[in-house]
């Protein structure tokens, strides 16, 4: 029956998924700014769409038996967040770049861009979405991984159209510059914490 893995990977996808700090950031920050957040969503479910399906068709057993790509992931992933985080940082201790209207607009191929390295370069997404989620939902007899990852893929694209839209929604509430400055020393914060975990978790 496909019902009861279809709920299975949305329960599942949805706990791991909302856990990606980096990823939930950026597409929350983006939409609070009003910079391409939909093209951006989109991003980020259709690369936890292809790794969901990867991992339930066999790429985490791949994975799993070659650890120095997660360690690679790591470092380069780091650098990424770092740099990133940095330019939070500066944006919100700079007086002429706190606010939503003086922010530089980030082009639709930048945008792209940054999601793709903010995914990818994050370890985590291929731990959770490809060898813990493959593990699971591969397991499963007949044609119950594919509705297995079907529901994952579902829980993806509700997460990450909730930011989307809590975005729209909380925008009123970043109508003074303290506001901005508060999200991007958050979106600093979060980038180099996660940035520290990695490095740690090479150790």
């Amino acid at each position: 029956m496909w019902f009861f893995p279809f709920l299975k990977g949305m329960g599942i996808g949805a706990s791991l998924i909302m856990a990606i700090g980096s990823q939930n950031a950026f597409v929350l920050s983006s939409a609070l700014r009003k910079q391409h957040a939909f093209v951006i969503a989109s991003v980020c479910v259709l690369i936890d769409v292809a790794l969901i399906f990867s991992g339930v068709l066999g790429l985490g057993a791949l994975i799993s038996a070659a650890p120095m790509l997660i360690v690679l992931a790591s470092y380069f992933g780091a650098a990424f967040l770092f740099v990133y985080g940095a330019l939070a940082f500066r944006r919100a201790f700079s007086p002429q770049g706190m606010a939503a209207t003086s922010v530089k607009t980030m082009t639709v191929t930048a945008a792209i861009a940054t999601t793709t390295a903010l995914s990818l370069l994050n370890p985590h997404v291929y731990l959770d979405t490809v060898v813990l989620l493959g593990s699971i939902g591969g397991q499963l007899p007949d044609n119950q991984p594919i509705w297995f990852a079907l529901g994952a893929s579902v829980a993806s694209a509700l997460w990450f159209l909730t930011l989307v839209v809590g975005g729209k929604v909380l925008a009123p509430w970043f109508n003074s510059d303290k506001s901005w400055q508060k999200l991007d020393i958050l979106v600093g914060s979060t980038m180099w914490l996660i940035a520290l975990l990695l490095l740690a978790s090479t150790f």
